[in-house]
């Protein structure tokens, strides 16, 4: 049996002809750029996430860096972070003159450690400007100990939720936490676009202003230009298109969790998880603050493993194989005054497996075999 890591084509059916008709209703318009379609869009995405205020633009990667921009950070800088994540989260620290300084994970969830952010600002309080916690593979970062560190260390905190959108606590959804949250709508995300596209989510009526400024050519009005801004304005068809998806992303998010469950159950019952000496350590439960944009394991001979689920019909990925200092792009740039080792013991370790809410019951079966077959062989 074939089980891909993830199957697009499969959501495109589910979505009948509901996509085609946004589409075709843009096409008529002939507005791509901004204007109603995208108006609405973030309308709509400001009440599902809880928030005042979104901004859509052109990638996940632009939605960080604009939010840093806007919050001041520049040369000099430094920006606490996380160095297991997706390199976007570090690159938008640099690409602005500042430098990220990365402390270690927490090896239950794989987020920031925050009594390692506490002892980093305790070290460099007089250098550190905010913190951007990554909500990793859909799981919220611990925002009630980020959000009290910041506070009592003065500096702002920026979420990098572009795996988590939907994930939520009574108190906040993610993105809605700190000064700022950025989402990434490319196509592989829980509410995937038909190209690239990000937003940012805020709460702050003055950031948001300046932020839809600097989206779009820095203009306040017709033919003001009072700032450089840059060129970064989330599409039409592309704003249709996930206006269309946002209506099954409860549903969508439910599935990941039931699809989670059922590993869980089924590899544990096969004997590979939840005992001591067991070969994997399952991600643990976390209710409505797991998304499961990614169904991470840590496994015993990790690259033997995915090579033998590659064998036997199973794609899988690992996310992330080399933590962010140790990135020829960023070892200019990186701050580590600690050490990181559960972050290198992690990137040893972590195996994807397929999670998404086409993927049926027979092919998780499938998957939880295909793992026993293994261990069993070794």
């Amino acid at each position: 049996m074939k089980v891909p890591f993830l199957d697009l084509p499969a959501q495109a059916v589910t979505l009948g002809s509901a996509l085609r008709d946004a589409l075709d209703d843009v096409l008529r318009s002939q507005r791509f750029i901004l204007g109603p379609v995208v108006e609405q869009f973030e309308q709509a995405m400001a009440r599902y996430c809880g928030v005042p205020h979104a901004i859509g633009v052109g990638s996940g990667t632009d939605a960080l860096v604009l939010a840093l921009q806007a919050l001041g950070v520049g040369p000099g800088g430094i920006v606490v972070t996380t160095p297991l994540s997706f390199f976007a989260t570090a690159s938008a620290i640099a690409r602005l003159g500042a430098r990220p300084l990365f402390v270690d994970i927490d090896p239950e969830t794989f987020n920031l450690d925050p009594t390692k952010v506490e002892e980093a600002l305790e070290r460099h309080r007089d250098h550190i400007v905010g913190i951007v916690p990554v909500h990793l593979f859909g799981r919220l970062a611990p925002m009630d100990e980020l959000l009290a560190t910041a506070d009592r260390f003065g500096v702002w905190v920026v979420e990098d939720a572009a795996q988590a959108v939907g994930a939520r606590t009574p108190m906040a959804m993610a993105g809605a936490f700190g000064r700022a949250g950025c989402l990434s709508f490319y196509p592989t995300k829980n509410l995937g676009g038909i190209g690239d596209g990000g937003m940012i989510l805020t709460a702050d009526r003055a950031l948001a202003t300046a932020l839809r400024r600097e989206r779009n050519q820095g203009i306040a009005a017709p033919h003001e230009h009072v700032a450089l801004g840059t060129c970064s304005r989330l599409d039409a068809l592309n704003a249709a298109a996930l206006h269309v998806k946002l209506a099954h992303l409860e549903a969508w998010n439910a599935r990941r969790r039931e699809i989670a469950g059922q590993y869980a159950t089924g590899l544990r019952e096969a004997g590979l998880a939840g005992a001591p000496r067991a070969p994997l350590m399952l991600p643990a439960s976390a209710g409505e603050a797991h998304v499961y944009h990614q169904y991470v394991v840590r496994a015993a001979d990790r690259d033997a493993l995915g090579k033998s689920l590659a064998d036997q019909g199973v794609a899988t990925q690992v996310y992330y194989p080399t933590p962010l200092p140790r990135q020829p792009a960023l070892a200019t740039f990186a701050l580590t005054p600690m050490p990181l080792p559960e972050t290198e013991r992690a990137a040893r370790e972590v195996l994807a497996l397929p999670v998404y809410p086409e993927l049926s019951d027979e092919q998780i079966r499938h998957v939880i075999d295909a793992c026993r077959r293994f261990y069993r062989g070794a």
